[in-house]
């Protein structure tokens, strides 16, 4: 799910929860290859330093069959901040109950200041994959789990721009290409919301930030790998966050993915935050 890299909810904490308050907002993504997907999210500061987050998100998108295929996802997660140490704990469930689905464990510890910060992130991912009945084989249902390591460093260069860098290398219990017969590639890879696009080998995620006044941009270059097939896809985005009023921010993104999985593949998003509290 592209909703994996693109909640801009994660972006906006450190600014508009400074202290104890709320964001609420609510988002729209398409891409060229008939994907749609919709998300409510919010966070919370319970107090100054810990937050409450929860996001839902829905997918829909085109099989080779020409049906739709539709998938749900849905986080809840908790920050503590210590000063200057940090913990991030979280849970999700996402998936399509017909194919694939997965619950989802993460943590991570970090470092931060006003100008920095450096996190270790851990994530456990325990699937579900309903293989179909194709020829003389029967259907069954496989199980298989995944442990993804990485870090997250983001650091001022300036007073107006800043630069966020990330990974996550994933190591799967089972072998998904153990079945020719049935490749998980040619069941789920329709678009770049499809389920298949989540079970990586890795990521890596490279992200400019400028402040332009009362605007802020976002640049984007990403790079990742299948688990399934190792194809590889290479992803550039843009973001505009633009103020719709004191307590509201209106987000824009356009993004182009060049994937050996899917082809190529542009995508658009437009999210709307309002904030409250003191």
């Amino acid at each position: 799910m592209s909703w994996r890299s693109a909640l801009p909810i994660l972006l906006l904490a450190s600014r508009a929860l400074a202290s104890d308050g709320f964001i609420v907002g609510a988002g729209i993504e398409g891409d060229s290859s008939d994907g749609f997907a919709v998300a409510v999210l919010g966070e919370l500061g319970i107090t100054e330093k810990t937050w409450l987050s929860a996001t839902l998100a829905q997918n829909t998108v085109d099989s080779s069959e020409g049906i739709d295929v539709d998938s749900v996802f849905g986080d809840i997660g908790l920050d503590h901040w210590f000063d200057p140490i940090g913990i991030r704990l979280g849970v999700s469930r996402w998936g399509d109950n017909d194919s694939l689905d997965s619950d989802d464990w993460r943590a991570s510890l970090y470092w931060r200041t006003d100008r920095f910060s450096i996190a270790a992130d851990y994530q456990y991912r325990d699937f579900t994959f309903d293989l179909p009945a194709v020829d003389l084989f029967p259907q069954r249902t496989v199980s298989f789990d995944a442990d993804g390591v990485g870090a997250t460093l983001r650091f001022d260069v300036g007073d107006s721009v800043d630069i966020r860098l990330s990974g996550m290398d994933y190591d799967y219990g089972a072998n998904l290409r153990l079945d020719r017969n049935r490749p998980l590639t040619d069941l789920l890879s329709f678009s770049r919301l499809s389920l298949i696009t989540s079970l990586v080998d890795y990521r890596v995620n490279a992200t400019l930030g400028v402040d332009a006044g009362d605007r802020r941009w976002h640049f984007n270059l990403g790079s990742w790998e299948g688990e399934a097939d190792r194809s590889g896809t290479r992803s550039v985005t843009i973001s505009l966050l633009n103020p719709i009023g004191n307590k509201a921010d209106i987000e824009f993104t356009l993004g182009f993915d060049d994937s050996e999985l899917y082809g190529n593949v542009s995508f658009f998003s437009v999210f709307v935050f309002f904030y409250g509290g003191s």
